[in-house]
């Protein structure tokens, strides 16, 4: 009798059920970390123009108005609009909304508005 070396069927069966275990768990995760990556840069990115507007405050000795407070913010693609400072990410603009008042109640219509407060990306 001659031996032939090699898995059997059941062998390999069972390691593709392995395999697609494992990877019907791994791959949601994956696909999840996407959208999470997202939500952080734009938390990442409301956290660094609200900081830029503490620091434009200590220097200026007033509150910045919108252009100037685009001036404080390290980075690129960044552009002052009415309604905030708007931001790219990943190709998509957002606007990190800004006001006028303390509360983050009413919003800045004109580029020369004072930015009393900062909100973050809706």
């Amino acid at each position: 009798m001659s031996k032939v070396k090699g898995f059997t069927l059941i062998e390999l069966v069972i390691v593709i059920a392995i395999l697609g275990i494992l990877s019907a768990i791994a791959i949601p995760k994956f696909i999840d970390l996407s959208s999470d990556a997202l939500a952080a840069s734009q938390k990442g990115m409301s956290g660094a123009i609200k900081s830029s507007h503490a620091i434009a405050i200590a220097d200026l000795k007033t509150f910045p108005d919108v252009t100037e407070l685009a001036t404080y913010v390290n980075g690129e693609n960044i552009v002052a609009v009415t309604t905030g400072i708007q931001v790219d990410i990943d190709g998509t603009n957002y606007i990190v909304p800004t006001y006028t008042d303390s509360n983050c109640s009413a919003a800045t219509g004109a580029l020369t508005a004072k930015v009393q407060c900062v909100g973050s990306i809706p």
